[in-house]
This record gives structure tokens, C-alpha cells and sequence, in this order.
């Protein structure tokens, strides 16, 4: 009971101290205030051009947002520490591997939440001034805390490559672009990887949930990703830690 205790403590202090890290730079409260803007942008929008009081253009483009801000976030989780060496340290202290990239995943996870919550006075803006379907509303904010975890997930394993933050950046980016993107392709491929190029996209699975239609399938998606790119971030530190 007490070892178990011991390694909750773990990745809680160091999610705890990430989260302290993070929100005592200025670099957090930028990324949130420019996803603000954009997604107001996109948002208010369909309420003077289009002329509807509706969050469906912004859970339209959240992937692609999401695409560039989450690895503005996570960039620094593990790269910053490299650069400075405190990196090194910390691998040297009984603190295993998973703990470790748990504390980081979770605090990251965290701050990426926190770009969603100002966004819910959307929803009251839309009620306001129209009588929005409260079931897409709700699948979207689901699907975009999925969506989220995921992007999240890779970020993270795109910080522990490197000590650089903007190659950290750059590679989660390009794979969160590509897993945003890969459906637009699907038409120019051959017949039989349709299927599997629909499935690979994280737009697809998103939709699908911001429509209300919360099917499990979807969900696994999401966890899967998130998953595979915390064994692969716990696989490179612990390759570190070898090294």
C-alpha cells in the first residue's frame, strides 16, 4: 500500500511541478490568448457573416488549431530540461520511467484542457442569440477533450526526441497535420486503403463525436493514439536512461 502511495506521489509532484513551471512563463498565457483569438474568430463569424448561432465552424477547425497550439505547448516539456541538463538529473534520481513521462503527460494534458475552458462562454453567447442543438455542442467538447489527449500524447513524445523546442514543435505538428489531414487524401488513393486512411484520421473520429453520436470505436481511436505515443515517449526515456 505504502509503495503504491509512494509512486502516486511521484508523477503527482511532478505533474504539479510542470503545471507550476509552465504557468510562471509567459509562454502559456500567449498560446492561450492567441487560440482565443483565432477560435473567436472563427466562431463569430457564423454569427455576423453566416448569420448563425451555432459552435459548428469552430469544432470544424478545432483539429487544425489544435494541430498548431498543443505542440506550442508541449514543445518545451521535455526539451527545455534537456537543453538546460536538468534532464540527466532527474533520470539519475529512483523515479521510474513511466512515473515520469505520466507527471509530464498529465500536467500537459492539463494546459491543453485549459485553452478549451474560456471557449465555454461560447456556448452561452450561442443561447444568447439563437437555440443551438445542445447534442453537438456536448459531443464537441468530448470529442475535442479526446482529441486533445491525443495531439497532447504526441506532442510530449515529439519533445522527448530532442533538446531543440522548435524541432519538438515542427515534428509534432507534422504528424498532428498529417493525422488532421490524411482523409482529404483519400480520394487520390487506391480503393482498398481508403478504409484504413479514413480510420488513421483524427478529423473523421472527431466529427463523428461533435455530431452527438458517441460511438466507441471513435473513443478507442483517440485512447489508442494517446496510448501508443506514451509507450513510444516512455521508450525513449527509457532509452535515455540506458544511454
Amino acid at each position: 500500500m505504502t509503495a503504491s502511495k509512494n509512486k502516486s506521489s511521484t508523477w503527482n509532484i511532478i505533474a504539479r511541478r510542470e503545471l507550476a513551471s509552465y504557468f510562471s512563463s509567459p509562454v502559456a498565457y500567449i498560446v492561450c490568448v492567441l487560440f482565443l483569438v483565432f477560435s473567436g474568430i472563427m466562431l463569430f463569424s457564423t454569427f455576423f457573416i453566416v448569420g448563425r448561432a451555432e459552435l459548428r465552424n469552430f469544432f470544424q477547425l478545432l483539429p487544425v488549431l489544435f494541430s498548431f497550439f498543443i505542440p506550442a505547448l508541449t514543445m518545451r516539456t521535455f526539451s527545455e530540461e534537456k537543453r538546460s541538463g536538468s534532464f540527466e538529473t532527474l533520470l539519475t534520481l529512483p523515479v521510474h520511467s513511466v512515473d515520469v513521462v505520466i507527471g509530464k503527460y498529465v500536467a500537459a494534458c492539463v494546459s491543453a484542457l485549459v485553452l478549451l475552458l474560456p471557449t465555454l462562454f461560447y456556448i452561452v453567447t450561442c443561447y444568447m442569440f439563437g437555440s443551438p442543438d445542445l447534442g453537438p455542442i456536448v459531443g464537441g467538447y468530448i470529442g475535442a477533450v479526446l482529441l486533445a489527449a491525443a495531439f497532447t500524447s504526441i506532442g510530449v513524445f515529439a519533445s522527448s526526441l530532442t533538446k531543440n523546442q522548435i524541432v519538438s514543435f515542427f515534428v509534432a505538428f507534422a504528424v498532428c497535420v498529417v493525422l488532421s489531414f490524411i482523409d482529404n487524401f483519400a480520394i487520390l488513393m487506391p480503393g482498398a486503403v481508403v478504409s484504413l486512411v479514413t480510420f488513421l484520421s483524427a478529423t473523421s473520429h472527431f466529427e463523428s463525436i461533435a455530431r452527438g453520436i458517441i460511438d466507441t470505436r471513435d473513443v478507442l481511436y483517440f485512447i489508442s493514439v494517446a496510448v501508443v505515443f506514451f509507450v513510444f515517449t516512455v521508450k525513449n526515456v527509457n532509452d535515455a536512461r540506458r544511454g
